[in-house]
């Protein structure tokens, strides 16, 4: 009886550890996310994994984050773009701006510091009640649109104490 419980808990916990450990993986492979504001477990966890898919020149992993209402052409697209225009920022050091409180959603502006760029992104709850969890918004598919920069965001993170509401 003891080793059918045990195979249960080892059964449920798998997909859990195979997560935990690729997240281990990429932090280790990466240069760490600076963060500024105030981000949930769930908006840095999405925001991180996209500076990874951005600097690992992968839209098919990039695209996987996309919001469920997110066009799948879309938001294979924007991610494209993201790559092509922020990758080589992406690599190095990467500071994350996250405004408002992060509950349901957050507005997050990444700052690309070897390379001077901006962007700025929308994460937020998915699925039914928030059950699919963290998400990006993305719906930029032209090269125009991805790389758009944030007119009201400041210059350095940090800039406007991490709200929206003063712009």
């Amino acid at each position: 009886m003891a080793g059918v419980l045990l195979a249960t808990l080892s059964g449920c916990s798998s997909a859990g550890d195979a997560a935990d450990t690729r997240y281990a993986e990429d932090y280790a492979g990466h240069e760490p996310l600076h963060v500024v504001g105030y981000p949930s477990t769930g908006s840095l966890g999405v925001t991180q994994q996209l500076v990874w898919r951005i600097a690992d020149d992968s839209p098919g992993r990039l695209a996987e984050l996309a919001t469920d209402d997110s066009d799948k052409d879309a938001a294979r697209s924007t991610a494209e773009n993201w790559i092509k225009a922020f990758g080589k920022g992406a690599g190095g050091k990467v500071a994350a701006d996250f405004y408002d409180e992060g509950s349901e959603r957050q507005t997050v502006v990444l700052y690309f510091q070897n390379t001077g760029q901006t962007k700025e992104i929308s994460v937020r709850l998915d699925g039914n009640a928030g059950d699919s969890g963290w998400h990006v918004l993305m719906d930029e598919p032209s090269m125009k649109e991805a790389t758009e920069k944030p007119t009201w965001a400041p210059r350095t993170p940090g800039g406007s104490g991490s709200s929206r509401t003063t712009h």
